[in-house]
């Protein structure tokens, strides 16, 4: 497989009853979702650091061949803006994430709108991340008191890590922000978010990482038959350069995610990327086979502090 197609987070209330079938367990949500996905983005580790015992849970209720990506932490990104983070990097990793194992993809570090592009600041922070799980379990021994009791640095085979970076501050339109990823060989994500932030394309390692925010209204606005052709197309063009490709909805708040990552997932089975996952049943609750929203009525914005 080269493409890999899921939502960031999964664990949203809205869903309940929609998505979810209603009274379904919230602890089947998970594997609920990934029987009909690919690829699910941790978003949770953004707020604050996990457990071990929640990574090893993920990895066990999702079926194989299954991918994680995982959100760096915002304490990183946009507390410290990625200055003199040597030890919220080591809890970060040692919180967990090596626990997910073969299941573990890209990482994925967003920055703030305010940060705008500096070179030396890139280069600090990129070089200083583990390239592999081997070194990210050394790095995690690094942990603080904070993790006294709860860390986790275990490694079974030592596997590339890859890491992506999300920005927001337009400084980075520019030829040497694409050069210096490539040099130190992140990739750069697409993101879609309804004009709001800059949408570059530029490929910048051996994979393409894309958040779709929403194409008119930011995490709401969902995506037709033709805009999912367009980024089907784009997929198919990736791929065929040998490029993996992860994509995550994250138009979460009127649950289209899940309906139009699925749709994206059709569109790719028909040009041969990949294949639709066989939904199977959850603990006894009928497979659902619609792709579209059952209904489309507006709802208050729970996450209207999100970053």
């Amino acid at each position: 497989m080269n493409a890999w197609v899921g939502i960031s987070g999964w664990m949203y209330p809205p869903w309940r009853g929609d998505f979810y079938p209603a009274g379904l367990p919230h602890r089947l949500e998970l594997a609920y979702a990934a029987s009909r996905l690919t690829s699910i983005e941790v978003n949770g580790s953004f707020y604050s650091l996990q457990r071990p015992t929640s990574y090893h849970r993920w990895a066990a209720e999702t079926p194989p061949g299954f991918v994680f990506s995982v959100k760096g932490g915002r304490f990183i990104t946009h507390m410290k803006k990625l200055r003199d983070v040597d030890t919220p990097v080591a809890n970060f990793f040692g919180s967990g994430v090596l626990a997910l194992q073969d299941k573990l993809g890209p990482l994925l570090w967003q920055l703030p709108p305010s940060l705008p592009f500096d070179a030396d600041r890139l280069v600090e922070f990129f070089t200083a991340l583990p390239a592999s799980t081997g070194e990210a379990g050394y790095l995690a021994r690094r942990h603080d008191e904070r993790l006294a009791g709860r860390a986790w640095t275990g490694v079974l085979a030592d596997r590339p890590l890859r890491h992506a970076v999300e920005v927001r501050h337009d400084s980075y339109r520019t030829p040497a922000f694409v050069e210096l990823l490539r040099q130190l060989g992140v990739g750069l994500v697409v993101a879609d978010t309804a004009g709001r932030w800059p949408q570059l394309f530029d490929v910048t390692a051996d994979f393409v990482y894309v958040r779709l925010h929403g194409a008119q209204e930011l995490y709401a606005s969902g995506y037709d038959a033709d805009e999912l052709a367009v980024w089907a197309d784009r997929i198919a063009g990736w791929t065929s350069r040998g490029l993996d490709v992860f994509v995550y909805f994250d138009n979460d708040i009127k649950v289209r995610a899940p309906y139009d990552a699925q749709a994206l997932q059709v569109q790719l089975a028909a040009r041969g990327i990949m294949r639709v996952p066989r939904p199977e049943p959850v603990a006894g609750w009928t497979v659902r086979t619609r792709t579209t929203p059952a209904r489309t009525v507006a709802r208050p914005d729970p996450w209207a502090s999100r970053s």
